[in-house]
């Protein structure tokens, strides 16, 4: 996965609690394994007045002029800012993929639904929790300042706004070192894979019939 260590990202807020993750992508696109390809899609019933479908192009669709993503002054958003329990409901990694694949890599709320808030952090994706009052105010910064950008630094555990206040955030030791070096579970694997090789020689040679391939 893509490490993650300072993002300059521009803020596109999304002002609702509880949003699940069948609200972030719908369940009718779900049946794909690749982890590509749900960015045109996330946030699918909010963002048409029609039911979307696999497939479909979407630029034909209806759209909902209300909904915030639609709105030109959000174009190229890097941050999304969202209310408390974000990410609730199923398990799908497919929530964390299609966000990635929009192009948001970081996610700021007041708390998240703990599987979700795993799964970006297994996929790059990184989800800062601020207190109720500091999100109230980001919130209030970005409806009057058109570009508002914040300054997310993992390293520092830092988030700095356009007028330079600082927030500090708290994240895991391991999961902090996972995002700085773009570490998911297979990553973290193959940082062992020398150990690996030597154990399946040194089992192939103490007991062939594992391997009836490799022994025959």
């Amino acid at each position: 996965m893509k490490p993650f260590e300072t993002l300059d990202g521009l803020v596109m807020p999304l002002d609702r609690a509880n949003v699940d993750t069948d609200a972030i992508i719908p369940k009718q696109f779900l049946k794909s394994i690749k982890r590509t390809g749900y960015g045109q899609n996330l946030f699918d019933a909010w963002r048409y007045l029609d039911h979307g479908e696999p497939e479909q192009d979407n630029s034909l669709r209806p759209i909902n002029t209300d909904f915030v993503l639609h709105q030109p002054r959000y174009t190229g958003v890097g941050v999304l800012l969202a209310r408390r329990n974000f990410g609730c409901g199923s398990s799908r990694e497919h929530a964390a993929w299609a966000l990635l694949d929009f192009g948001i890599r970081c996610v700021i709320a007041p708390t998240f639904a703990d599987i979700f808030y795993n799964n970006c952090c297994k996929n790059g994706l990184l989800p800062v929790s601020l207190s109720e009052k500091i999100v109230d105010q980001i919130f209030s910064e970005v409806s009057e300042t058109i570009g508002y950008r914040l300054l997310i630094e993992l390293d520092n555990q830092r988030v700095t706004t356009p007028g330079g206040e600082q927030f500090q955030f708290e994240i895991d030791p391991f999961r902090k070192y996972c995002l700085l070096n773009g570490l998911d579970q297979i990553g973290l694997t193959m940082q062992h894979s020398d150990s690996i090789k030597t154990f399946e020689k040194r089992q192939l040679a103490t007991s062939p019939w594992l391997y009836p391939s490799k022994s025959s």
